[in-house]
């Protein structure tokens, strides 16, 4: 298991409006942001997540250049770490920190390491309460993702 976390915005959003954002502490020992994600997250993070500025500002630029200032702080910011692994949900950021060679996981990434650690029972209610937001998936990865966890059954 990875001993940083670098999260972005949209997974601690996420994970908040559905009163979830304690899975990330659980599932992972170190979990740290940026100072312009925990703006765009518009309330207080938790003391749990250290917030830490990226120290090469011009990476950083050059980065939003491509995405947005959340992700190119959070991908600049894990470029200046220890292999960390980075929390990113968007599909071009995602391509981003894939050409960079970082290693990443998403919200649901972190739903299925709850469950294979033993933190969660079952996916399918975290599913359903994700379905209740604007967070975009697809009913063929929700039932793909449902298999891959032992749970498949039509929702």
């Amino acid at each position: 298991m990875p001993s940083l976390v670098i999260a972005d915005t949209s997974c601690l959003i996420i994970l908040d409006n559905i009163g979830e954002l304690d899975l990330l502490r659980k599932v992972y020992s170190s979990i740290m942001t940026t100072p312009e994600v925990a703006i765009e997250f518009l309330g207080e993070l938790p003391d749990w997540i250290f917030i830490r500025s990226v120290k090469d500002k011009k990476y950083q630029e050059f980065l939003e250049l491509q995405v947005d200032i959340g992700e190119a702080s959070a991908i600049a910011l894990a470029k200046e770490q220890n292999s960390p692994l980075l929390v990113l949900d968007d599909l071009k950021a995602r391509k981003l920190a894939s050409r960079l060679n970082l290693k990443f996981t998403g919200t649901l990434g972190i739903i299925h390491k709850a469950k294979q650690i033993g933190v969660l029972e079952k996916v399918k209610p975290i599913i359903e309460k994700l379905q209740t937001t604007n967070f975009r998936i697809s009913k063929n990865i929700i039932d793909e993702f449902l298999k891959r966890n032992d749970e498949f059954a039509q929702l």
